[in-house]
């Protein structure tokens, strides 16, 4: 079996490559490398929500340093006047950028990078023939530039531009680095359009839900209003007394929509501030004291919390017409606890005259306990009550979230 040749003793010599060839391939290589890099920061500016200018001059920056030329901008197409506006950019005179405009017509290199979607080296500018030069480039001695399409999921934003005063030419290989430049800061637009667009939506979903509130609110109104001229109008005590209760009962819902119209979004209310403008508002004129505590951070979804809200302003009017009754400096006190991660605890108590024997929220027979038990039912909450000689209080222990019907 033949032996491998040793081949050490082989004359022709190993040269390191060399010269001013390798120099170039060089820098070439790393160049190439830093272009890379670069994309790859543009696409964390782009995912990190950098603010609009901040993010098209840093993009402006960038692309800049990563075709080692002079001067970039980014144009923004104005279809009204068929022109591009220096949106962003970096080297250009004071005065240049946000002003200056340049046309956006077939003849224009980047007029016709944004109507053909293709990108337009231009290596001679004085000697251009396919297109005119752009004054601008003139005024600044511009030999070169390079245009691609800023294009996003919808319409064209504009073009991104590298232009150079220095001697040498932009090559079909700078293209892939330069839109895919233009491609991430385009991409960066749309979501940006998308997001404003999206605010503006929920903005007007806002002012809407405010103003069917604020419209529900004023029909309470004329609804409680025209109860209390009814009950005003009764000769009967105990028809005057049901239609007085029926009227400040509406005008109750009708102050849960006002304060849901100031205070809630659209997914959720901050039950303490609220709940605690609704005890006000139940207490009213009465002199008693009011003590409310709670805790931070408790939110419930709106329809849930107008009907909780009902419920506190039963127990409170209870206390204030019931078991204060006969009292001058009464005191309620009402507290809101997280329970745990899903349930909340809302108390209600009193330190007037007690429950009668033997009461059963469950079997009593008044229009106001009816009320409570059946909107805590539809909650899907307990209540239970404690009286004595020394008061009376109402706990309710309510789910945060929203049971799945079965």
């Amino acid at each position: 079996m033949d032996q491998p040749k040793d081949r050490s003793d082989d004359p022709t010599p190993v040269i390191e490559p060399g010269g001013e060839h390798a120099e170039l391939t060089r820098r070439a290589l790393h160049l190439r490398i830093r272009q890379q890099e670069i994309l790859a920061e543009l696409g964390v500016l782009a995912l990190q929500g950098t603010p609009f200018l901040e993010l098209l001059n840093q993009t402006a920056g960038l692309t800049a340093e990563g075709m080692k030329a002079e001067f970039c901008k980014v144009l923004e197409y104005l279809p009204a006047q068929n022109r591009l506006l220096v949106r962003a950019g970096v080297g250009w005179h004071e005065g240049i950028v946000g002003v200056a405009t340049i046309g956006a017509d077939l003849e224009s290199p980047s007029g016709f990078a944004l109507r053909t979607g293709k990108p337009v080296i231009s290596n001679h500018l004085e000697n251009e023939e396919r297109f005119r030069t752009p004054e601008l480039l003139a005024e600044h001695g511009i030999r070169r530039a390079m245009n691609v399409i800023l294009q996003g999921d919808g319409s064209p934003y504009g073009v991104l531009e590298v232009d150079s005063r220095s001697e040498g030419e932009f090559s079909e290989h700078d293209i892939a680095f330069l839109q895919g430049a233009a491609n991430i800061l385009g991409m960066a637009i749309e979501r940006q359009r998308n997001e404003r667009q999206l605010r503006m939506a929920l903005d007007r979903q806002q002012v809407l839900l405010n103003e069917i509130n604020h419209r529900v609110k004023n029909s309470l109104q004329i609804v409680a209003a025209m109860l209390q001229l009814q009950a005003n109008a009764a000769d009967d005590d105990l028809i005057r007394a049901h239609l007085t209760e029926a009227s400040g009962r509406v005008s109750a819902i009708g102050r849960a929509y006002e304060r849901l119209s100031h205070d809630a979004n659209v997914e959720s209310i901050n039950l303490g501030p609220y709940l605690q403008q609704v005890c006000a508002d139940a207490v009213g004129a009465y002199r008693c004291i009011l003590d409310f505590d709670a805790a931070p951070g408790i939110e419930l979804d709106p329809d849930r919390a107008i009907s909780l809200a009902l419920i506190v302003n039963e127990l409170v009017t209870n206390a204030v017409k019931h078991a204060l009754s006969d009292r001058s400096n009464g005191h309620i006190w009402v507290r809101l606890s997280r329970q745990d991660e899903n349930s909340a605890l809302i108390s209600v108590r009193d330190d007037g005259v007690g429950l009668p024997a033997g009461f059963d929220l469950t079997q009593s027979r008044g229009l106001g306990m009816r009320i409570i038990a059946a909107l805590a039912k539809q909650l899907g909450a307990s209540i239970t009550q404690h009286g004595g000689v020394d008061g009376t209080e109402f706990a309710l222990l309510l789910p945060l979230e929203r049971r799945s019907e079965s």
